[in-house]
């Protein structure tokens, strides 16, 4: 049987009213955000009480990088401002002496005629980063960061490596909150990450993702993640999310998913205790169920050092055919063939004010959403020619 075809992006499911009970941002959200309060480059003032205070914090709006230089970048005397995106003209720019002419030059025969506007867009964000011209939210997403750095970084493993295919992409909303529920898999949470890149890539509109408390506790790993666009993955956090307008992206499995051996491979683990289903009635938006072939076989997973995973205070130590035995070299995924079909919104916002708190009605939708996603895996497997083709 053919491939899937890109469906072309269309529009569909329905936003939720949302019931806008939470109006701040939780406990732990307000940890991972850290203390930076404002933006870098507005100007600090002293309160009744001599404490320093800021016109951004006090009303409550969003926060820049930290540990970034407050004032604009001087290179040598001349240094001007950087070339307008959209028509950029490097021959006229001048820092620090550098013949921007012969570089304009250089980039049109390296990268061609594109190559000069994704130089000039590079530069900009250069400037913005060293003057601290950029903006965090209240859980730490840096959308220049992402937009900039963070997916193109991805892009090519999405689309060269692993070659993925969509489908259904018109069930998600093109405005307005709904929650995209998908399965987990592949030893590393590398679906959550290509899941992103389809959405942004498919929709423009980036996918905020719940994640586990160890990816937070992992060092690097957990900065990177929430400036990336993931949060912890608990009901308050979700529920602000969605009541904002965001897609919202959870995989229910949890590490039960992504820990499972190889020969279980797309037999579904338990979908928790359903807490994204109550999220979603309680904001009154669509769930879309999404179904991933392809990551199961990245890392095939025969074996587990479970002692270590003890002491390290990990779920697992995965042992694959390649690792550790070929040690860094045994972290390359496979490139095996992805499909990702998003499928038809499962509306909440017709349920009683009450169905959130109905832990029957609660499970039965979320065994719809589990039982949807594992039926959608079996049709999309036979359709698969092979595994990496």
């Amino acid at each position: 049987m053919a491939d899937a075809d890109v469906i072309p992006i269309g529009s569909g499911g329905r936003p939720g009213r949302g019931s806008g009970r939470r109006t701040t941002p939780s406990a732990a959200a307000r940890a991972l955000a850290g203390r930076g309060g404002q933006k870098k480059n507005s100007r600090a003032r002293s309160g009744p009480d001599g404490k320093r205070t800021d016109s951004d914090t006090a009303a409550g709006g969003p926060v820049s990088g930290q540990g970034v230089a407050a004032q604009e970048p001087r290179v040598g005397e001349t240094a001007g401002a950087l070339p307008d995106v959209d028509g950029p003209d490097l021959s006229g720019l001048d820092l620090g002496g550098l013949d921007f002419g012969r570089l304009e030059r250089v980039v049109r025969e390296l990268f061609g005629e594109d190559g000069e506007r994704r130089v000039a867009e590079w530069l900009a964000f250069l400037r913005r980063r060293l003057s601290g011209d950029y903006e965090l939210d209240e859980f730490g997403y840096d959308s220049d960061l992402t937009d900039q750095v963070l997916l193109p970084m991805l892009r090519p493993m999405v689309e060269k490596w692993f070659r993925v295919e969509v489908r259904g992409i018109e069930n998600i909303p093109t405005d307005g909150s709904a929650l995209i529920v998908a399965n987990h898999s592949g030893t590393m949470p590398i679906d959550g990450l290509v899941t992103q890149v389809v959405v942004a890539d498919h929709t423009g509109r980036p996918l905020r993702t719940l994640a586990a408390d160890l990816v937070f506790q992992t060092p690097f790993v957990g900065e990177l993640s929430r400036k990336g666009g993931a949060t912890l993955a608990n009901n308050d956090d979700a529920e602000r999310l969605l009541r904002q307008g965001n897609l919202v992206g959870v995989w229910p499995e949890g590490f039960k998913g992504l820990g499972k051996p190889f020969a279980e491979r797309y037999k579904l683990q338990r979908f928790g205790r359903g807490g994204f289903v109550s999220a979603a009635m309680r904001t009154g938006v669509p769930i879309v169920p999404c179904s991933i072939v392809g990551a199961e076989e990245i890392y095939p997973l025969v074996g587990n050092i479970a002692s270590l995973a003890r002491l390290l205070g990990v779920p697992y130590i995965p042992i694959t055919p390649f690792f550790p035995l070929l040690g860094p070299l045994g972290l390359i995924p496979l490139p095996s063939k992805w499909l990702i079909e998003f499928g038809e919104p499962i509306r909440t916002d017709e349920f009683a004010d009450g169905a959130p708190d109905d832990p029957m009605l609660v499970f039965n939708v979320t065994d719809q959403v589990r039982e949807t996603i594992q039926q959608t895996l079996y049709t999309l497997l036979m359709q698969r020619r092979s595994i990496f083709f």
